[in-house]
């Protein structure tokens, strides 16, 4: 493949061009209420080249190899149409590596079968712990993507990409009150991840019918302490987009908001984005630009130290690429985004953040939410009052709002230490989604935080 890709790569008359080209075999399961709903499996293979020519692109997909050099042509000759100024494009030392993945079980050598029986055991375990359990939805879904990247300037690098995950919903119905509970779980360390999963299936069904009875959260400004999936999605969602670059500088608001050296939070605050970390689903060695994936410091002491880059970002704003073009598969081009994006440990200890607190909300995970440059929304999966210094009953419709500036101002602790779940789904952002990703942290507690839910 490297003596392909190397050749066509030699019938470029473009400033830059790259080849990137995947294989990827995939299937997937999916259980809703006690049906099978869908079952399959895909072979697909596919191409995207893209060149540079007087700061325009020009692309071209594929699913024949057998005609690379006149895609290459075909790029080039769209750059040139488009490309009407100087290219800003950041130098990076070339590389050549392989990276090869390993599966403790490979989900490739299991078969369908084998694949749904492990699936239908957690949909009975859901669908069998009480009767108003209305439905269930249990979805597995596995990829294995092999890439093969390389760019006139040399570079030229093999990885693999394993990932495979399952989801566990419960449904529950009492009159017109309807509740739902729910687990995932996703990795690349092979099919064992998904196994064994009867407690996460049945503390699913359980939560749902817990939350029939508990009562929604009482609207106001609470001390909030989320935990380390909440504080992850606080994290990727309310700030890391805000630090992806390409949307730092197309938008003049946010380069007045987003200059580095202003304070953002205390001094305890650390917010990072590391691709490098490993076993997480955001870990690459390298990004779709074949730039080396690092560790990123965002915020830094309370300081806004640093931001998210591609190669053309960072030239643009003459600063270093940190590895974070990413593509979520061969037909879409490469745009900053993150990987694995966290708050960092603090020194507190959980029972430190609750101790002192007379009336508070302990938040927990997250089904759904917005953000709109820095106002964010987010619907807490569910959560418990803390009430002089104990957590208390658990409440559901907890709704967290609120501006993402003042809300890491307002962090006063962070727990040791950085907790991972290994949760499934995934980033959306121009129309690539759901691209893999790490959502984790310590605990958080925040001050004044604006919660939504019945009014007294």
């Amino acid at each position: 493949m490297r003596e392909r890709i190397e050749k066509a790569l030699r019938k470029s008359d473009a400033e830059y061009t790259e080849i990137r080209i995947e294989a990827v075999t995939s299937s997937w399961a999916n259980f809703s209420g006690e049906e099978l709903d869908s079952i399959g499996s895909a072979k697909t293979v596919g191409g995207i080249v893209r060149a540079l020519v007087k700061g325009g692109w020009g692309y071209a997909t594929f699913n024949d190899l057998s005609a690379l050099e006149n895609r290459v042509k075909e790029a080039c000759e769209s750059a040139r149409l488009v490309g009407k100024e100087e290219s800003k494009f950041a130098e990076v030392e070339p590389v050549v590596d392989e990276i090869t993945a390993t599966m403790e079980k490979d989900f490739r050598q299991i078969s369908l079968s084998d694949k749904r029986s492990v699936i239908e055991d957690y949909n009975k375990i859901i669908l069998g712990y009480h009767d108003r359990i209305e439905t269930s939805n249990v979805a597995y879904s596995d990829s294995f993507r092999k890439v093969w990247y390389g760019n006139s300037e040399g570079t030229y690098i093999e990885d693999e990409r394993p990932n495979a995950g399952v989801s566990l919903s419960a449904t529950a119905r009492e009159g017109d009150n309807v509740q739902r509970g729910s687990e995932s779980v996703a990795g690349s360390a092979g099919f064992q991840v998904i196994e064994g999963l009867q407690e996460k299936a049945e503390a699913a069904a359980r939560r749902s019918v817990d939350l029939l009875s508990a009562p929604p959260v009482t609207g106001g400004k609470y001390t909030v302490i989320i935990n380390p999936r909440l504080a992850g999605v606080f994290a990727h969602e309310a700030f890391g987009h805000l630090s992806e670059s390409d949307f730092v500088y197309e938008n003049e608001r946010l380069k007045e908001l987003m200059v580095l050296g202003k304070r953002f939070g205390s001094d305890i605050l650390n917010i990072i984005d590391d691709g490098t970390i490993r076993g997480l689903r955001g870990t690459h060695k390298y990004d779709d630009e074949g730039v080396k994936t690092r560790k990123n410091y965002l915020i830094k002491g309370g300081i806004l130290v640093g931001r998210l880059h591609s190669r053309e970002t960072a030239a643009k704003m003459g600063e270093e690429p940190t590895g974070n073009a990413r593509a979520i598969s061969y037909q879409h081009q490469p745009i900053v985004r993150m990987t694995n994006t966290y708050i960092d440990r603090g020194d507190a200890a959980f029972e430190d953040t609750i101790r002192d607190v007379k009336l508070g909300l302990y938040a927990i995970d997250m089904v759904g939410g917005q953000t709109s440059m820095e106002m964010f929304t987010f619907s807490a999966a569910y959560g418990y009052m803390v009430r002089d210094g104990k957590i208390g009953e658990l409440v559901r419709d907890v709704v967290l709002t609120g501006n993402v500036f003042e809300t890491l101002m307002n962090i006063d602790m962070i727990c040791d230490p950085v907790e991972w779940p290994p949760v499934g789904g995934g980033c959306g952002k121009g129309g690539q989604s759901p691209l893999p990703v790490a959502l984790g942290g310590p605990h958080v507690r925040i001050q004044e935080v604006v919660v939504g839910g019945r009014q007294q």
